[in-house]
């Protein structure tokens, strides 16, 4: 029976009034990466109490601390004591989740494909037992060799779904960790997108199958996704619909004053409701603006209604629906 499940990397940001966070996040989704364990190494009690707040079918993948990926790692050829330490350190935090989930991101500095003897010198000494190490190489695609290493590791290649097709090879896990296209994480998917990454999840033909989203909208997007694959449909993003829906998420911390091509960086990944239950990026709309400086959300909303009055409203839809 195969297993598809959605959520994001953490809770922390899960804020529903007078609730507990993680158990909040529970009753939405069925799946979380524990990011925070990337930065800092939980105390057990903490780690114990994560596992008590969530029912029984909620499931944990805990992403390995930095130290291991990006400082240890880099410096294989000279082996030291901490890498084997922090190493089983996680596998026990996984253990205590029950999660067979661990997650390693190695940054695009390292070349794992030139230290593929000395990683297997690490995972020979280490007890992973039944947990699967899942493996974001930001480098860049892994070699033949390293490949033959990760399959022999039963090792899961994670990829962005959103960016990539798939992995480097096929396994009956699958796992995403998805950033979509915007600068510093700040993105939210469309339907368009979400329909790609679910296609890419359904082609992959895996047994058990992880998406975690991240970035400015990870509640969103997974929530959107989850709604869609149970109704068939879509759920708003925003309140209006257009011009209108344009000024909902500018009036959320759009700066001014701004040019057009500020208010595109800075504005442009959010996604906003259209007319005919369709969903676009803001900028699309953002990119019929005049060149030149806008002093206010106003400014900005009467222009394009001015715009839109000027090619009439089927023009503005055949624009948006480009």
């Amino acid at each position: 029976m195969s297993e598809y499940r959605i959520g994001a990397g953490g809770w922390g940001y899960f804020d529903i009034p007078g609730a507990d966070p993680l158990e909040a996040y529970s009753k939405a989704f069925d799946f979380v990466e524990v990011n925070s364990t990337f930065y800092n190494i939980p105390p057990l009690k903490t780690v114990d109490s994560w596992a008590k707040r969530v029912p029984e079918t909620f499931t944990f993948s805990v992403k390995c601390h930095r130290d291991l990926t990006h400082k240890y790692l880099l410096n294989l050829l000279s082996p030291t004591k901490g890498a084997d330490g922090l190493l089983e350190a996680y596998l026990d935090i996984c253990r205590r989740l029950h999660s067979n989930l661990l997650v390693l991101e190695t940054p695009r500095s390292f070349n794992p494909n030139q230290a593929v003897y000395n990683i297997n010198d690490l995972l020979s000494r280490a007890r992973l037992d039944d947990i699967r190490l899942v493996w974001e190489i930001r480098w860049g695609p892994p070699g033949k060799e390293l490949v033959k290493l990760m399959q022999e590791f039963n090792m899961v290649h994670s990829v962005d779904l959103s960016r990539e097709p798939g992995p480097a090879f096929e396994s009956d896990i699958l796992y995403s960790r998805l950033f979509g296209h915007g600068l510093h994480n700040l993105y939210q998917f469309d339907d368009a997108e979400l329909l790609e990454i679910d296609k890419r999840v359904q082609d992959s033909g895996s047994g058990s199958m992880y998406l975690s989203f991240h970035g400015g909208r990870m509640y969103k997007d997974a929530a959107r996704l989850k709604v869609y694959r149970k109704d068939g449909k879509f759920p708003m993003v925003t309140q209006y619909t257009g011009v209108k829906a344009l000024r909902e998420v500018l009036q959320e911390d759009a700066r001014f004053p701004a040019s057009k091509e500020e208010l595109i960086k800075a504005q442009g990944w959010k996604v906003i409701d259209m007319e005919g239950d369709r969903r676009v990026h803001t900028k699309v709309l953002l990119e019929k603006l005049d060149k030149g400086m806008y002093w206010s959300v106003g400014e900005v909303v009467e222009r394009l209604e001015e715009l839109e009055g000027l090619e009439g409203l089927e023009g503005l839809e055949e624009f948006t629906s480009n």
